[in-house]
């Protein structure tokens, strides 16, 4: 049984669990007794029970003490492996590999090789702080994680002997001290604490969903000769550690423990996950951007050799212009921008990120596959319905079941009920009046559920029937109609049952479980008052009252959860190794709903008025990749996965091109888990699979589901401003290189030196860190937020364009104000004035083409502190620098008024062409998210009316919480 450890336990040195084959080899006997050959079967399916304990040295007395501390140094504890989590010196080195990061210190090294010691220590700090906030986050995630690993089990009960001829007694020990050929025996509730092989049990069933996915409890029994051909969780003799007992009793023999358990072996299944959504993008960004650095600066170098003359005189200018082109911010303001995300998800006991770029990957997920069983549903049934054999609605057959639920309990060995006694009692006491209870009779006798007859039955003593005993039966319902001989009609009377009307009462209990229900036939019967007791014989001549159905209940708040996921543009898959026609019944209650035809390869499971259809996971193995690819976008239930199918099917999905997040919490789903952009798992999962997850749900005291759609919130909001931040910056980054390499054609100086380069790049690297605090628009909330290279390439390039325009009508501007601005004595002013321009044009930008609410939008709202204060410091920096002491010393001075107001009206047809580029751009990005994209809504009537009441929203106080929900779609960055 599964309790706290006894701590006068005697203390002892930790061993290692040793090994990780799955059969265990020959074993340590007691002294006289000879090994198992190496050869041997397996003892989990090998011949009869006593054939196995024989292979595993063994006996039904169990182990003798010097035998058992014999096979703990032999094999080592039973325990799962310990998972090594990266030190934090190991979590900065893994930051620093990141593609950005390299091209930054490549950067570093080419300035430090050209003698420019600022630019080669700025930008190296700069790397080094954004790495080290990504490493400081994922760091305390992981203690944060660590803390919430459990022990599977505290103690387990085992027969052992003291010495070789000493009886058998039965104790309490650490499960860590369990070895191969321990007798364990099983109680309701306990944990299954390692792989047994059963020797008895009375009415045992367990629960594996963490395994198998399935959401009943499944029976167990011994079985002399075990079917080779059955998959070993098929098998009824075989329970496994990180399973538990729902009801009944059992003993069995350890046949394998610690790493080479069933559920130590998805240790060992478990691969390191290649780069997510985000990963991906920076790394493609940052590919375009060694290619422009590749061009670049040696066109600067070549075209000023043949014109100038120059040469190699030039070459701290070519790395300025590289250092120019480069967003040198990009990890702190990622670091940034992320670990605010998930420090306020963590403040809110809701949500535990243990990887940052996961945060942006979830905001940026599209499809959302689920596991069913203890993610979406409780793990527990409830009564959906109870009709009679003709199929109307019918309370007393539920009534008779509860009946038969509480006696079998309250007279059967076993007191403690199972999942779908407890389903029938809780409706019992919710729907009957005190005269019609359980209680209300006397119970007589009871015959548990047992496999080989699949029913229980129990008989009472009804009120006011002196001299009657009434025999109420409950199970399958082929085995109890074989028992009946009548069937009670809705007028109260009985008829007799033949044979055509017994196979049509077979149909409807097929057709009643073909929607996703859990089908119990209940019958009765009246017998004279007797003093000996009932056996399996007296169930006979029994009248069918009808069938209750009962089914998964959902989790409270998955409904309301995959419905804002649905508003959040997010389709929703359900993945689960459950019946089909369960999977179906529960896609229905949690709102689910088909979109488009269904693809050729599923099949149609429910109710004559509400089929859904569902990919079966033998219908996935007949698929090829690109089949599959298909049939995933088009099909929203899969049902009778395995582990490995799961992960196919999510593997399909990113082969689309869809960043697809998991959400599981078994060890059946981790295969899916590691194929995924972001795996999830609820806290309390099994330790393995939050171990595997990138983002832990509801770390508070209980699970809420909507955690997730606010997480996805979080993360729109990291996506948003990273796209914005990278939108602002290349583009205006590139704007200035092209009027560099231009300003390098035209005039006889160099037109900007490395001083003021390093100068103009850390005021704008200051400024760039307000991104990370900006208030995301509605708009980029309301669809997922991707960081998308060919998209943002073109927006770069365009805006680069108008940004280089601006600068190059600057440089008329210096040559009207300032007499010789552009000749050999006017390097001065020339400089200086393409300081002020520059600065204050990238304080538009930032302004500007900020993700949050445009400024000039009507009903806007307040601009974030963070960036007011960004945009005024950049602009008198710009303003005020050029005409302070400091001006000498970098080769710039003073200029005049006239310089200013002519300034003033570029800067403003400057900013009017931000805000019309903008707009274009916005309007032609929303129609084109409506563009009838993975079954989402598409219609441009509704992209049109989001875009006009984005004002009214903007001023929604719950747009403040992040909690603004509006029509799907896909946002690019």
């Amino acid at each position: 049984m599964a309790s706290e450890p006894d701590h006068r336990t005697r203390p002892r040195q930790r061993l290692p669990s040793r090994g990780t084959d799955s059969a265990p080899r020959s074993l340590p006997v007691p002294d006289g007794a000879a090994a198992p050959p190496r050869t041997a079967p397996d003892p989990a399916t090998a011949g009869t029970s006593l054939e196995a304990l024989r292979h595993l040295g063994s006996g039904p007395r169990g182990l003798h003490e010097a035998a058992a501390e014999g096979r703990l140094t032999h094999w080592g504890e039973n325990a799962l492996p310990d998972r090594e989590t990266p030190s934090w010196p190991r979590r900065l080195l893994l930051a620093l590999r990141d593609p950005f990061a390299a091209v930054l210190l490549t950067l570093a090294v080419v300035s430090a090789a050209v003698a420019s010691w600022g630019t080669a220590c700025t930008i190296s700090l700069l790397v080094l702080v954004g790495s080290g906030l990504r490493a400081a986050g994922e760091h305390r995630a992981d203690r944060s994680t660590s803390r919430l690993r459990e022990l599977l089990a505290a103690t387990a009960t085992v027969q052992r002997r003291a010495t070789e001829g000493a009886p058998s007694a039965v104790r309490e020990i650490p499960v860590d001290e369990l070895v191969p050929g321990d007798v364990v025996r099983l109680a309701p509730g306990d944990a299954v604490p390692a792989d047994l092989r059963l020797l008895r049990a009375s009415g045992l069933t367990v629960r594996q969903s963490a395994l198998t996915g399935e959401s009943a409890p499944v029976p167990k029994y011994p079985v002399e000769e075990p079917d080779r051909d059955r998959g070993p969780f098929e098998g009824p003799h075989l329970c496994f550690q990180g399973s538990s007992v729902a009801a009944g009793t059992g003993q069995g023999v350890v046949v394998a423990t610690g790493a080479r358990t069933r559920f130590a072996s998805a240790y060992r299944r478990q691969r390191r996950r290649g780069g997510g959504a985000f990963d991906r993008a920076v790394s493609q960004v940052a590919w375009m951007l060694m290619r422009f650095m590749l061009l670049l600066p040696p066109a600067a170098l070549l075209v000023d050799a043949l014109l100038r003359g120059r040469g190699l005189a030039t070459l701290p200018f070519a790395v300025a212009v590289a250092v120019a082109l480069t967003p040198e911010m990009l990890p702190v303001v990622v670091s940034t921008a992320l670990s605010r995300g998930a420090a306020r998800l963590a403040g809110d006991g809701e949500v535990l990120v243990k990887r940052l770029p996961a945060l942006h990957d979830l905001g940026a997920a599209e499809v959302l596959c689920t596991d069913k069983t203890g993610t979406l549903t409780q793990g527990r049934p409830v009564l959906d319905s109870s009709v009679d054999g003709t199929g109307a609605a019918e309370p007393l057959v539920a009534h008779w079941a509860a009946v038969n639920s509480l006696w079998t309990l309250q007279l059967a060995d076993a007191p403690r009920p199972d999942a779908l006694d407890e389903a029938l009692l809780e409706a019992a006491e919710e729907a009957a009046p005190e005269s019609a209870s359980p209680w209300a009779y006397e119970g007589v006798d009871a015959l548990p559920l047992d496999p080989a007859h699949r029913s229980a039955c129990a008989v009472v003593r009804t009120p006011q029937r002196a001299g009657f005993h009434t025999l109420v039966s409950k199970g399958a319902p082929e085995q109890i109609l074989e028992r009946c001989t009548g069937l009670r009609l809705p007028d109260g009377t009985e008829r007799p049952l033949d044979e055509r009307e017994r196979d049509q009462l077979r149909r409807r209990a097929v057709d009643f479980g073909g929607d996703g229900l859990r089908v119990l036939a209940v019958a009765a019967a009246e017998r004279p008052a007797r003093t000996t007791r009932y056996t399996r014989a007296d169930e006979r001549g029994l009248t069918l009252l009808g069938y209750v159905g009962l089914r998964d209940a959902p989790d409270p708040s998955a409904g309301e959860a995959l419905a804002e996921l649905g508003a959040l543009g997010v389709s929703v898959k359900l993945l689960t190794g459950d019946h089909p026609g369960t999977a179906a019944r529960a896609a229905r209650d949690l709102g689910l709903a088909a979109h488009g035809p269904a693809h050729p390869a599923t099949q149609e499971f429910g109710n004559a008025g509400a089929r859904f259809p569902v990919l079966t996971g033998d219908a996935t193995d007949r698929l090829d990749d690109a089949q599959l690819a298909d049939a995933a976008e088009r099909t929203d239930v899969f049902a009778r996965c395995t582990p490995e199918q799961k992960a196919r099917v999510v593997t399909a999905l990113r082969a689309r091109g869809r960043t697809t997040a998991y959400l599981g919490d078994g060890v059946n789903d981790l295969p899916a888990l590691q194929s995924a952009d972001v795996g999830l798992a609820p806290r309390d999962a099994a330790p393995v699979a939050r171990e595997a997850a990138d983002i832990v749900v509801a770390v508070g005291a209980a699970k809420d589901l909507t955690a997730v759609t606010g997480a996805v919130t979080v993360g729109r909001r990291c996506g948003a401003n990273l796209g914005a931040y990278l939108r602002a910056v290349l583009s205006s980054n590139l704007g200035n290189v092209l009027a560099m390499l231009v300003a390098g054609l035209l005039l006889p100086f160099l037109p900007m030196f490395p001083a003021q380069v390093l100068v103009q790049n850390l005021c704008f690297d200051a400024a760039q860190l307000a991104f990370a605090f900006d208030r995301p628009a509605p708009a980029s909330l309301r669809r997922p937020t991707a960081l998308r290279p060919r998209e943002l390439l073109g927006f770069v390039a365009g805006f680069g364009l108008l940004n280089a325009v601006a600068d190059l009508a600057t440089f008329a501007v210096l040559a009207l104000a300032v007499h010789g601005a552009l000749g050999p004595g006017g390097q001065d002013e020339f400089h200086a004035g393409w300081f002020t321009e520059n600065l204050l044009t990238q304080a538009l930008v930032i302004l500007l083409l900020r993700t949050g609410r445009a400024a000039y939008a009507p009903g806007c709202g307040a601009v974030p502190r963070p960036v007011l204060a960004a945009v005024a410091g950049l602009s008198c920096v710009g303003v005020v620098l050029p005409l302070s002491p400091l001006a000498s010393p970098l080769g710039m001075t003073g200029l005049p008024p006239l310089y200013y107001a002519l300034l003033v009206p570029v800067l403003g047809l400057y900013a009017v062409a931000l805000v019309v580029a903008r707009r274009r751009y916005e309007r032609r990005r929303e129609l084109a998210a409506y563009g009838g994209e993975f079954g989402h809504p598409a219609h441009r009537d509704v992209a049109e009316r989001d875009a006009a009441g984005a004002a009214d929203r903007t001023a929604s106080p719950r747009f403040a919480a992040g909690e603004e929900r509006s029509h799907p779609g896909r946002d690019v960055a």
